[in-house]
């Protein structure tokens, strides 16, 4: 959802620069630039519980963790992955938090979950229980600092991995999956599901099949056009937008695309094997429509590209702010460290004379050190106007950051989690003033306060 912490221009080169023919099919490597760095918000104080390392001036309190008793008679599952954080008023706000569970994990869940029965799950397996994976919603009050409410909003989905909200107040929960109907599951899945907020319980599960099927990651509204842009973790993944019928209603279905960029069909933006893209260039975008989105043959990306699409390394997670968008990509990069695209809509966004003012894409960071960036997964946006990105970077030695990225491009770490998990899901409250964020597993969801105002460049 777009809100008064929209990420700002900066002072980043922001004109066109044309796209160079030299830049284009480059077969050698160019010297890699360096990973610029900002003194951020200080050095990191040790946590003395152990668990999540911060500036001095800030704090954060564990709200929500792995088999809390729920409203429902359930508990909270495991796997927290995306969230996002909608107004309700009043002081109140929705988190919606994906959980990113596989039938398999029924045998490791909690009974009240391992047992779950209802008629508003989308998919079982054969003995009629639920399948795990969708999402929780908590009610939490800012001003008390306490939950009201906390409940399952999706049940019988598989591997909610990320998403998004929607200027309209409701949460996009994105499977990261293409299983078929099996001896096992009833159902095809790698679908979009839309969560609402607006009463507690379970919601109406129905697919968005216009939206295509596929390894779905992550989802970014702009409230200008309604156009959703959506973001697909494979190593040979497109960047896809989907121009619904009717704005705002996405259940009406629409048309799904895959960008390309002019003058370079089936670019490879990775990096890994020449620096085809280099950092701060803007290149001219178009767009191609993709048929039969629903294909059960996991083949949206590979038709894509061969009608032209741009490859991206993984994509994941996207933020919309200011009439233009920054998702990551986990493992791009000569180093393959992971890097962070750029996208600015047209004037014409989704119309005919979009081919006369194009879109325009820029690869906006590209790390060149592990200790700095390390697969960006999750992104938000500080009140400041800077990226705050989840690493997700499972290693025996290295700890994952939540790792701050100020408008300019220059990275800081602004948190490290002192456990072997992953930071996911960060999202800001309405005010500016609390930082959500969820551990993987085991569940915990963080609230994060402090003085936001104190970055220093």
């Amino acid at each position: 959802m777009v809100s008064r912490r929209q990420f700002t221009k900066g002072s980043v080169a922001l004109a066109f620069l044309g796209l160079n023919s030299s830049l284009l099919g480059c077969s050698r490597k160019q010297s890699q630039l360096q990973t610029p760095t900002s003194t951020g918000y200080g050095p990191l104080i040790a946590d003395e519980r152990g668990l999540l390392d911060l500036p001095a001036g800030f704090s954060y309190e564990v709200i929500s963790s792995l088999n809390d008793p729920m409203d429902d008679g359930l508990v909270v599952p495991d796997n927290a992955d995306g969230m996002g954080c909608i107004d309700l008023g009043d002081h109140r706000v929705a988190l919606v938090r994906n959980h990113e569970l596989s039938p398999k994990h029924l045998k490791t869940a909690a009974p009240a979950i391992a047992q779950h029965q209802s008629e508003k799950a989308y998919d079982t397996i054969k003995q009629g229980v639920a399948l795990p994976g969708g999402t929780t919603t908590i009610i939490y009050d800012l001003q008390k600092q306490r939950i009201e409410q906390q409940y399952y909003s999706l049940v019988g989905t598989i591997r909610n991995c990320a998403g998004g909200t929607t200027p309209w107040g409701t949460w996009l929960s994105c499977e990261e999956t293409v299983r078929v109907p099996d001896n096992e599951i009833a159902k095809s899945h790698g679908f979009i599901f839309e969560v609402p907020v607006d009463k507690p319980g379970l919601c109406e599960p129905i697919p968005l099949l216009d939206m295509g099927r596929f390894n779905h990651e992550a989802a970014a509204v702009d409230p200008r056009t309604g156009i959703v842009y959506l973001t697909e973790d494979r190593n040979d993944s497109l960047f896809y937008r989907f121009i619904p019928n009717r704005k705002g209603v996405l259940a009406a279905g629409g048309t799904l695309q895959a960008l390309v960029l002019k003058h370079a069909n089936k670019f490879d933006s990775r990096n890994w094997h020449a620096q085809d893209m280099p950092v701060s260039t803007w290149y001219e975008a178009s767009w191609i429509t993709l048929d039969n989105p629903q294909s059960p043959d996991d083949d949206l990306r590979v038709r894509g590209h061969a009608l032209g699409g741009a490859l991206f390394a993984r994509g994941e997670g996207i933020h919309f702010g200011n009439n233009e968008l920054y998702f990551c990509c986990t493992n791009g990069g000569e180093k393959e460290l992971g890097q962070i695209m750029r996208y600015q809509p047209s004037a014409y966004e989704g119309k005919p004379e979009e081919e006369q003012h194009p879109g325009q894409l820029q690869l906006f960071l590209e790390s060149s050190d592990k200790s700095l960036y390390n697969f960006g997964d999750n992104l938000t946006v500080t009140p400041q106007g800077h990226l705050l990105v989840c690493e997700d970077q499972y290693t025996a030695i290295t700890k994952n950051h939540l790792r701050g990225v100020s408008p300019e491009g220059a990275v800081y770490p602004f948190a490290k989690l002192n456990a072997q998990t992953e930071l996911a899901g960060a999202c800001f409250s309405p005010d500016g003033e609390t930082l959500f964020v969820n551990l993987y597993s085991p569940t915990k969801t963080l609230a994060i306060r402090g003085d936001w105002a104190s970055y220093k460049a």
